[in-house]
């Protein structure tokens, strides 16, 4: 019987984090890219998880990058989707469209094909973004380790942002 779809070290993160946030009182909205759903899919692996995750964003397209979350077309048009302004986008749509207290972006090319010499396969633009705080951004470049093995990894990533987000004060 299986118990999970993902790794025990990354559900037993998710059980700590879904556990701080509901202490903190933190909801939590995802925008995701190239993960299609799997940092959502880890969060509500968790019992308890409703009270935490307010909404996921799967805007695999950049029509829906920019209907469903606002990312602006000009954006989209001169950097790209995966890009670290369209990452920092896709966070502020997500915080901005939803309750949540904390948004977490993720854009990227997972392969095995799409990649170029300035946007590698394994390239992952990560953001996070909070309620009156500067938007966060990292840049992951995984390489070109498989597809599966770039999306857990960049869930991975996405969990640290969160983790870290979570344990910085509260704003009064």
């Amino acid at each position: 019987m299986v118990t999970s779809l993902f790794p025990d070290n990354l559900e037993q993160r998710a059980t700590a984090l879904i556990r701080k946030a509901t202490e903190r009182g933190q909801r939590i909205a995802t925008a995701e890219s190239c993960t299609g759903g799997l940092i959502g899919g880890l969060l509500t692996e968790i019992a308890g998880s409703s009270a935490v995750l307010e909404r996921g964003f799967i805007t695999y397209s950049n029509h829906a990058k920019a209907e469903i979350l606002g990312v602006p077309k000009d954006i989209l048009l001169l950097h790209g989707a995966v890009s670290e302004p369209v990452a920092r986008a896709m966070a502020e749509g997500a915080l901005a469209r939803s309750r949540a207290h904390i948004a977490v972006a993720v854009t990227g090319i997972a392969g095995p094909g799409g990649g170029s010499p300035e946007k590698p396969v394994g390239l992952v633009h990560f953001a996070l973004a909070r309620e009156l705080r500067e938007t966060l951004h990292v840049e992951r470049r995984f390489g070109d380790i498989g597809r599966a093995a770039v999306r857990l990894a960049t869930v991975d990533q996405a969990l640290t942002l969160l983790e870290q987000a979570l344990e910085a004060p509260l704003l009064a």
